[in-house]
């Protein structure tokens, strides 16, 4: 049934998240099923340009609007002129879930409120956040995962939830293989693609490329098997560069974009990643992730959508997490937690998971 507010139906959901790519990604699997569920209601997306792109095969009631807010719209004239902008291109909104909670959200609810709109804002739960990554007294206790945590907001609105899982923004389907034609042949039956994206916005992220390039060295020996390395920017293209061979083929230079990237990740077996942007987007396509856990950790409520921990390749050391992002310093100043993960352990567990 669709959500009421106040016994009145909701008309025009504003939905906010701008940053980063795998905190958008993980909205998706979501908001497409609060979409679903209320199909009376119209959902508005508000997030970067680039984030868009990542919304394929969206629910008829969804709506994204990109905006650039870094350059477009500052201050809080300018949220007030993009919240303008929104409703003359969509309608008035009854409603705003806030899956940021940052001033530029916080700025657009403080408007809506005055008008006598309902908003209601993700719980980021700092205290549990700090409590957790802490040097001293670390309480090491699971936090609310991230997708629940948005989840909460929508049901604070009194919007429904369908109670299905999530699969793939492709559904019970694959992506197009014509989407990837131009990068490699379709899959051939019997074949294995793997992928690997071995690189993360932060050092404590990241594990040692020297040691991944010995993962992808021994799953390339694996018969009828291809590998996929994912990455971006100057130095990855030169490290994925280094790495391939006839069935290990660099995406770093490809500039495939979300959509076709979302194609080509429905059609592998596995992908290795860190605690990173391809996680989540793996997870987006429904595939398995053997993740890669280094200064950050599952606790923090960070794990891929649907993943299993059991996957999870980590090292049980007393500092660890040391942040809920990887962008602090190393305790040890050695980054063991990455450093002391064995490649065989790695490509242990994909072997495991393609077998199995």
């Amino acid at each position: 049934m669709p959500a009421t507010q106040k016994n009145k139906p909701l008309k025009r959901v504003l939905v906010t998240r701008f940053s980063a790519i795998g905190d958008v990604a993980m909205t998706i699997p979501v908001l497409y099923d609060v979409c679903r569920a209320n199909p009376a209601t119209e959902f508005v997306m508000l997030t970067r340009p680039a984030m868009a792109a990542m919304m394929v095969c969206p629910p008829p009631n969804l709506t994204v609007h990109p905006a650039d807010v870094s350059s477009d719209y500052k201050g809080i004239g300018g949220m007030m002129r993009l919240l303008r902008e929104v409703e003359a291109a969509h309608g008035p909104v009854d409603a705003m879930a806030d899956l940021h909670n940052v001033l530029r959200t916080i700025i657009i609810g403080a408007r809506l409120k005055l008008r006598g709109i309902p908003v209601k804002r993700i719980d980021k739960s700092r205290s549990s956040r700090r409590a957790l990554t802490r040097r001293r007294g670390k309480v090491m206790r699971p936090l609310t995962p991230q997708p629940r945590r948005y989840a909460e907001v929508f049901e604070a609105l009194g919007l429904a939830t369908s109670g299905r899982p999530f699969t793939s923004v492709f559904g019970s389907a694959k992506g197009s293989p014509e989407a990837f034609a131009t990068v490699t042949p379709p899959k051939r039956p019997g074949e294995r693609w793997i992928g690997i994206a071995p690189f993360a916005r932060h050092q404590g992220k990241i594990y040692p490329p020297e040691r991944m390039r010995m993962v992808v060295d021994m799953l390339a020996e694996r018969p009828d098997t291809r590998l996929f390395l994912f990455g971006g920017g100057e130095k990855e293209r030169a490290i994925l560069g280094s790495w391939t061979r006839p069935n290990v083929i660099s995406l770093a230079e490809k500039r495939l974009g979300f959509a076709v990237e979302l194609s080509l990740l429905s059609h592998l077996d596995v992908m290795v990643s860190m605690d990173s942007a391809n996680m989540h987007l793996a997870s987006l396509a429904g595939v398995p992730v053997v993740s890669v856990w280094g200064a950050t950790h599952p606790f923090c409520g960070f794990m891929g959508y649907g993943q299993s921990t059991d996957n999870a390749v980590q090292l049980n050391l007393p500092c660890r997490p040391c942040s809920i992002f990887g962008n602090k310093p190393c305790h040890r100043g050695d980054y063991h937690c990455m450093a002391g993960i064995a490649p065989e352990t790695i490509a242990g567990r994909v072997t495991q998971l393609i077998d199995s």
